[in-house]
């Protein structure tokens, strides 16, 4: 691809993300189909709203039927008990992967996320292509949607990107959004990014994280690549948020009873 496909799906349209690129994005794309469990209103012209449930694959195949590219960006947003994510971002993931490939899309854009290493030490450089180590459930269940994405790419040609997501504020709040911060315009510019980028990819992991001074994420040559250049620093934000003092990247995170599905036995000192 060199410019922006004609048709493209986004999925979880209703979240955070989906939002901001209604408005810093998708205004470029001829068509755009809309989907999530939650409606959608005040669409545009160029925007059509097709619900659709993640765990239905037939659901997803209808969803996806017909378009150039996916924008996965659909399932539970945060930390929480196995039950509430395996529907959404385990067989949800799968499903988009197995309904592309029924379908012929041949570009998707999965949108992963930081946590899937919240556990390296701060100060860490990763670049994507480290091992995996999630801060929860949550993150793991991207590692998931990752190993899939290289899976349908080896094995079935798709091209994948997945987005590991940063931060993802108007503007940096805490300390640790000096070191994670992904901005709405430098959001857009990725995605855009993903969605142009040549044929022929295979998977390729890139961070989503603004041109921050501080972050601890860079990109592997293969995520350099797609040709995205953040503009933004959370760097502006510096004196008013104060220094990052958590060992890990994932800071609250990586708590032992973050999301509430693992209570701390009693007794159980802590670490």
């Amino acid at each position: 691809m060199t410019g922006l496909p004609a048709r493209v799906l986004v999925t979880g349209a209703a979240g955070n993300i989906g939002r901001a690129l209604r408005r810093g994005l998708l205004p470029e794309i001829a068509q755009v189909r809309l989907s999530d469990v939650r409606d959608i209103d005040g669409l545009a012209a160029h925007e059509e709203f097709v619900p659709a449930d993640l765990t239905d694959l037939e659901q997803v195949r209808a969803a996806v039927r017909g378009v150039d590219a996916v924008v996965h960006l659909g399932g539970v947003a945060d930390e929480t008990d196995f039950d509430t994510i395996k529907g959404p971002n385990l067989h949800g993931v799968h499903n988009v992967f197995e309904a592309c490939r029924r379908e012929g899309v041949r570009r998707v854009v999965n949108t992963s996320s930081n946590r899937i290493t919240g556990f390296y030490p701060a100060g860490t450089l990763l670049d994507g292509r480290e091992a995996a180590r999630p801060d929860g459930l949550y993150g793991a269940a991207k590692a998931f949607g990752e190993a899939l994405g290289s899976l349908y790419a080896d094995r079935f040609g798709l091209d994948v990107i997945s987005v590991r997501v940063g931060s993802f504020e108007e503007r940096p709040t805490e300390p640790r959004h000096l070191h994670t911060w992904l901005s709405h315009a430098d959001a857009a510019r990725l995605y855009r990014a993903c969605l142009t980028a040549p044929a022929g990819l295979g998977h390729v992991v890139v961070y989503g994280v603004s041109r921050n001074a501080r972050s601890w994420w860079t990109q592997s040559a293969g995520a350099r690549a797609l040709g995205y250049a953040p503009m933004d620093d959370a760097e502006d934000f510096a004196e008013e948020l104060g220094p990052y003092t958590e060992h890990c990247q994932g800071g609250r995170y990586t708590d032992y009873e973050y999301g509430g599905w693992a209570a701390r036995p009693a007794g159980d000192p802590e670490r």
